[in-house]
């Protein structure tokens, strides 16, 4: 088997059937699934799951109060706009084109810091980096981790149920885990560790990051707006934290092949351009599948590319010192002949 095939930690239920055809749970096997797998009690190994969804549940407070005490009509905007497109963008530009990706590069740690802590933090990522190359190696076929076929559940739920990185990897497949998280600056654990936290990252600067990051943030809007101010922006993270987990299952066309031509190029799977999800995150869902390593996505003049500018900034100031565009290419390759062919 390929290092890809088990370099995530199998569901219960499996990828796929005896046949080779996607195995598509029932909603109670994937609840199922997703409560066993947030036992510590159970398997300290199952921490940094956890973690994650104790983020979200954290945010509820900062909600409520938002909602129920501190709210007026332009906080709620400020929350629109924080939630939707700062979140969203820096998403795209943290986990998505570098971690994963490295679409570009950074000068120094410094500016790789600055990056990385943008925004209140929320999404690990270990959960998300590894399980995405997985994800574009086996887009929309069995072992994709949210693979859109098997369900909106199937996808919501994938970061506990699909994502994490298996737990019995040999040192050498180990070291390949390593090899691909090494330039997120993530402080990893030795090979023992992992055996026993059953991650990479080490459970003590995870808890270390978070708790400064959050710190800072409620702090910085404090200042700037008192509770209010703090309680709105966190609120709105939480809101973002939901929302991003029901972005592959309406990304890759609710499973189902809805892709428009001239829109959509890449017909290696059900990936689409939205037009929502491109402007506020620079999301260009299709265009990315075509060209996974490009740092801009958003190829044609509408398709505005927010996190583009902002590593385009980093570039012009000499934070970002090389990154990859395939925007030409593009053009050439798909774009313009296209239009010849209804000329």
């Amino acid at each position: 088997m390929a290092f890809i095939d088990y370099v995530l930690q199998p569901p219960s239920y499996g990828w796929k059937k005896e046949n080779g055809e996607l195995a598509i749970p029932t909603h109670s096997q994937i609840l199922r699934e997703f409560f066993n797998r947030l036992n510590i009690f159970k398997d300290i190994r199952n921490w940094l799951p956890l973690m994650s969804w104790v983020k979200v549940l954290a945010m509820l407070p900062f909600l409520g109060l938002f909602i129920f005490k501190f709210f007026t009509w332009p906080l709620l905007a400020v929350a629109f706009v924080y939630s939707m497109i700062i979140m969203g963008t820096h998403g795209t530009i943290w986990h998505h084109r570098y971690c994963t990706h490295r679409a570009y590069k950074f000068k120094n740690g410094f500016w790789r810091f600055i990056t990385k802590n943008l925004t209140i933090s929320m999404i690990p990522e270990e959960i998300y980096v590894i399980s995405h190359h997985v994800h574009h190696a086996k887009s929309d076929q069995p072992g994709d981790p949210y693979n859109a076929k098997a369900g909106f559940l199937y996808c919501f739920l994938a970061d506990v149920n699909h994502q994490p990185i298996a737990k019995d990897l040999s040192e050498s497949d180990y070291n390949r885990v390593t090899l691909l998280m090494k330039h997120t600056g993530v402080e990893a654990n030795t090979y023992s560790q992992y055996l026993h936290w059953g991650s990479y990252v080490n459970p003590g600067a995870a808890l270390r990051g978070w708790i400064l990051n959050w710190s800072f943030w409620y702090l910085t809007f404090y200042l700037i707006g008192g509770h209010a101010l703090a309680c709105c922006m966190f609120g709105a993270a939480g809101f973002w934290a939901v929302g991003v987990r029901t972005f592959n299952y309406e990304g890759h066309g609710k499973g189902k092949n809805v892709q428009v031509k001239g829109v959509d190029f890449n017909t290696n799977d059900n990936s689409i351009n939205q037009v929502w999800p491109g402007i506020v995150a620079g999301e260009w869902h299709n265009n990315h599948h075509l060209y996974p390593k490009s740092a801009r996505s958003g190829f044609k003049p509408y398709q505005v590319d927010l996190a583009w500018y902002y590593i385009k900034f980093l570039h012009l100031i000499g934070g970002v010192i090389t990154y990859k565009d395939s925007k030409t290419d593009f053009l050439k390759r798909y774009h313009l002949p296209h239009l010849q062919k209804y000329e």
